[in-house]
């Protein structure tokens, strides 16, 4: 088995709290009991809790939930980097 590293890109996130007043973009809620999900890109629902980044798929139409201490390890803030449109459209920035 090889070793592989993944791509350096900037993402677009934003941490669900609970608060459905300010649910990020791509979060629903189903109506029996106002419980939050997300579809991804292989349609499936995920549900969310709060403290979960919501990031968009690939597509810019899907999402999918990320766990804080997973989201911590993987990613850290870009507001420092001057991101190119380049950047946004090889990265997957939505």
């Amino acid at each position: 088995m090889g070793y592989y590293r993944k791509k350096p890109i900037v993402i677009e996130a934003e941490q669900f709290n609970g608060d459905r007043a300010s649910d990020p973009r791509g979060v629903w809620r189903r109506p029996e009991d106002d419980s939050p999900y997300v579809v991804t890109i292989h349609n499936q629902r995920c549900y969310v809790e709060p403290g979960d980044w919501i990031v968009p798929e690939p597509d810019g139409v899907h999402f999918y939930p990320v766990k804080p201490d997973v989201f911590a390890a993987t990613y850290e803030p870009a507001e420092d980097l001057a991101i190119t449109q380049a950047e946004k459209l090889d990265g997957g920035v939505g």
